[in-house]
């Protein structure tokens, strides 16, 4: 019998410790597995398929078999290392790897994070040109927001924006506070799932609508509120619909347990929004920091437009380059 033969083979036991591993990330216990693995007996069937793996790999990378074959054995032994072998201690390049491939890949292949993306920005994108056509949709704009808020906001952007450096200071605090209760709040409505949506819908209405009514050519202080919104815009806007979706993954969790127990399964949620949520975060702070310092600043429109262009290159290059999936962590054994 060859190497290859051999361990096409074990692909059970391999099955077997992913589900392990799982279980373990879940819960902490083997046992939820399966009640074969209760107690010292899953520990002790934990403990063999994880030296099984190693002895794999190495044989694997020794008589150098498909390269899909040696990752896939290379990440379910890492896997299953780190669950035997926890620990508190700080890794720089287990930190590296969770945040620069582990997260943007759990993220893109996330479908809470699409249907949010797709809601939110789809009904700004729609809001936006509805609120910007007065010859087709002439009164759109004031029945979604109110004529009130429509002169209150022409009203706002009349003069130009200028501020001390202890006005930025304090602005990009009280942005960071503002812009945060924002994102809790479409977090916390996530796991009721339809309200979650609708608060979502409605942002994604109110800002589209605004930002197309400000955009008509007769409309006082255009000039001065796309000076100010240009810079921040894009981490804002995004971290808004990530916050959504971590709540959204949470929700999801409550309702479609997986024949886990519920408490499983929100467990197993809240661990996969964490990065979503930590991504929302840092795309708030950054928007609170160019929204206090940035967008007020008396800086060329030119130079908060390349901010804005690159700050999108930078959000798309992070969650759609280094998130595209590159190799299934569930690969069939490929034998020539």
């Amino acid at each position: 019998m060859n190497i290859a033969t051999l361990l096409e083979k074990r692909h059970c036991n391999w099955a077997e410790l992913e589900r392990l591993c799982e279980a373990m990330e879940v819960s902490g216990k083997t046992h939820k597995a399966g009640e074969q693995y209760r107690g010292a007996a899953g520990i002790v069937r934990f403990a063999a398929l994880y030296r099984g793996a190693c002895a794999d790999l190495a044989l694997a990378d020794a008589y150098q078999l498909p390269p899909s074959t040696v990752t896939y054995l290379h990440r379910l032994v890492a896997r299953a290392h780190n669950q035997l072998y926890r620990s508190g201690k700080f890794s720089p390049v287990g930190f590296f790897e969770l945040v620069f491939r582990e997260a943007p890949q759990q993220i893109f292949a996330d479908s809470c994070v699409r249907v949010a993306t797709i809601v939110f920005f789809g009904m700004f994108a729609l809001s936006m040109y509805l609120g910007y056509e007065q010859t087709l949709f002439p009164s759109f704009a004031a029945n979604v927001v109110g004529q009130g808020q429509l002169e209150a906001l022409e009203s706002m952007y009349e003069q130009k924006i200028s501020g001390s450096l202890s006005h930025y200071v304090g602005m990009s605090g009280f942005y960071i506070m503002h812009n945060t209760g924002i994102g809790l709040q479409c977090f916390a409505y996530g796991i009721l799932l339809i309200p979650c949506l609708y608060l979502l819908a409605y942002n994604g209405v109110a800002l589209g609508t605004m930002f197309g009514y400000m955009a008509r050519e007769n409309t006082v202080g255009s000039d001065n509120f796309f000076h100010f919104v240009t810079a921040h815009g894009p981490f804002e806007l995004t971290a808004i619909a990530l916050s959504a979706a971590a709540g959204l993954r949470l929700g999801v969790g409550f309702f479609h347990t997986e024949g886990l127990t519920r408490i499983d399964s929100m467990r197993r949620s809240a661990h996969r929004s964490v990065p979503i949520m930590a991504a929302a975060a840092t795309l708030f702070v950054l928007a609170a920091f160019t929204e206090g310092f940035l967008s007020p600043s008396s800086a060329p429109y030119l130079l908060k437009a390349a901010w804005a262009i690159m700050s999108s290159a930078l959000i798309s290059f992070y969650f759609v380059v280094l998130g595209f999936p590159r190799a299934r962590h569930r690969l069939p054994m490929q034998v020539e």
